[in-house]
């Protein structure tokens, strides 16, 4: 008996996502496994064979490229750490004080604040180092209007200075996204919750750090593993304003400029398609580790806190 309640198979729904589906596994799905295919050969002798986990082996543990690949790694996780604790915060501080009913002229700060996230990296890239340039640039003159011209140095060609110059400049450049982020989870707050905080005499500063804050933490999460994946894949700026030497002295060098340099080659360096492979599978496993125990540890604590 065929029952008078079921519901019809939406057969729109599959048609509909079927184009974005084959798209994204053209260029993203296929890639991806051809290139965890290509890390277990080699090139010997003109053949290409089967090496196993040899490449992975080689990328962790080779005199010379291991040195290479702990010293982005190292970098890379500085370039994060940087963002988690400049970007990240003045994100939600810029996006609390927007939020305020007390400000003014709200979409034209959060319109200035997000535009260098759409700039190109190429773009910026350049102005930043015409900025900071010792011989031309405009930093010296803009430090001594406020007394502050004995600060100045070159601080993209000094290795203590290069990968954090360059990780604030990233900084600016993406700092208006986790401000919209942020922005939008305290504006979909309930009306009523705030009206009941207020009620109990919480106020201000409390207000914020004891009610708003707690229930936003879900996107600040969400935000920390966006940030994660996004500077663990960064190339595009560092090669831009250092090229793909990453220099001074590897100073500024992370797995993505290693991995261009491996899989492409550069300047004296032969590119290896197997090794960048091998290097790009690495990366791969790195993100995935860390993002699957976000998931499952610290994103399942904090559901709690939704409504």
């Amino acid at each position: 008996m065929v029952a008078l309640n079921k519901k019809p198979f939406r057969w729109h729904i599959p048609i509909l996502l079927l184009p974005a589906f084959l798209i994204y596994s053209t260029i993203m799905v296929l890639p991806l496994f051809g290139t965890l295919q290509l890390s277990f050969f080699n090139l010997e002798n003109g053949k290409v064979i089967f090496v196993g986990l040899q490449n992975f082996y080689y990328v962790l543990t080779d005199e010379f490229f291991s040195v290479r690949f702990w010293n982005a790694l190292g970098n890379n996780a500085y370039f994060f750490m940087i963002h988690m604790l400049v970007q990240n915060p003045l994100g939600v501080l810029i996006a609390a004080m927007l939020s305020s009913k007390k400000i003014r002229a709200v979409a034209f700060y959060r319109t200035a604040i997000f535009i260098p996230a759409i700039l190109s990296f190429v773009i910026v890239g350049f102005v930043w180092k015409l900025i900071l340039s010792p011989l031309w640039g405009i930093a010296p003159d803009l430090l001594d209007l406020i007394g502050l011209k004995s600060l100045f140095t070159a601080w993209l060609g000094k290795e203590a200075y290069a990968l954090t110059t360059i990780s604030l400049v990233s900084v600016w450049q993406y700092l208006g996204i986790p401000m919209m982020l942020i922005y939008a989870a305290l504006l979909s707050i309930p009306e009523e919750v705030i009206e009941a905080a207020e009620c109990d005499g919480i106020t201000g500063s409390s207000l914020f750090f004891k009610i708003k804050l707690p229930l936003i933490l879900p996107s600040i999460g969400i935000i920390s593993i966006l940030t994660f994946v996004g500077n663990f894949n960064a190339f595009d700026l560092i090669y831009s304003m250092q090229g793909a030497l990453a220099g001074p002295d590897f100073s500024t060098d992370i797995l993505g400029t290693l991995l261009y340099r491996t899989f492409f080659g550069f300047q004296l360096q032969l590119g290896d398609h197997y090794i960048g492979s091998a290097l790009a599978s690495v990366m791969f496993f790195i993100i995935l580790v860390v993002v699957t125990a976000y998931l499952f540890i610290v994103q399942n604590r904090l559901r709690r806190y939704q409504f």
